[in-house]
């Protein structure tokens, strides 16, 4: 299979994890590809129109996107335990916790773009800095459910934003008024798979 990859993006991460936690990492074809929001990349968009990444495609030619979905793919090639549940109230819990990792991570990226702006907007500013304070105190009151509950992806979901965190923003101390998620993102960040899959900024 490939994979239309980047060792910046934390949705790509996201991925990685999985093929690192699922065994099958050594299945994909990784094409270093660059998906910027301001150029469209054409061969990109052969297989996926909205010129994003991370793009699976598989060895007959379909594609898979985006990473919610080519993650729960990869859960199903596995015969390991899932990180997607079967039961009920599990996998509602972690599709919850996908999201709301995958929605810091929307809100982490646009707070970047707006502040690398020439005339970044005060009131977006706020409003980004606000809802990522809001997502943080809510990631911390669940960090005991997270250390003592199996893990999931919602937990990948959840851990890769925090990197995200430390990646493009290590000088903004979130740790400090978190420090029950400051532990469980240690527990997490000593995994292999997640050691693996440290982000680079090779550009």
């Amino acid at each position: 299979m490939k994979l239309h990859w980047s060792p910046r993006s934390p949705f790509v991460r996201k991925v990685m994890i999985v093929a690192h936690e699922t065994g099958l990492v050594d299945k994909l074809t990784l094409v270093r590809t660059v998906a910027a929001a301001t150029r469209p990349h054409p061969e990109l968009m052969r297989d996926n129109p909205l010129s994003k990444i991370p793009t699976l495609v598989l060895d007959d030619g379909r594609p898979v996107y985006d990473s919610p979905v080519i993650c729960e793919y990869l859960d199903q090639l596995h015969g390991g335990t899932k990180l997607f549940p079967a039961e009920t109230e599990a996998r509602f819990d972690a599709l919850r916790r996908q999201a709301l990792g995958d929605g810091l991570l929307d809100l982490l990226i646009l707070l970047r773009d707006e502040r690398m702006r020439q005339h970044p907007s005060e009131v977006h500013l706020a409003s980004y800095a606000a809802r990522r304070n809001a997502t943080l105190a809510a990631m911390n009151a669940e960090a005991d459910q997270l250390s003592a509950t199996p893990f999931t992806i919602g937990h990948v979901g959840v851990g890769c934003a925090l990197g995200y965190l430390d990646f493009r923003y290590a000088s903004e101390d979130w740790r400090q008024d978190h420090p029950q998620l400051a532990r469980w993102h240690a527990d997490f960040s000593a995994r292999p798979s997640v050691r693996s899959t440290e982000p680079i900024d090779d550009s």
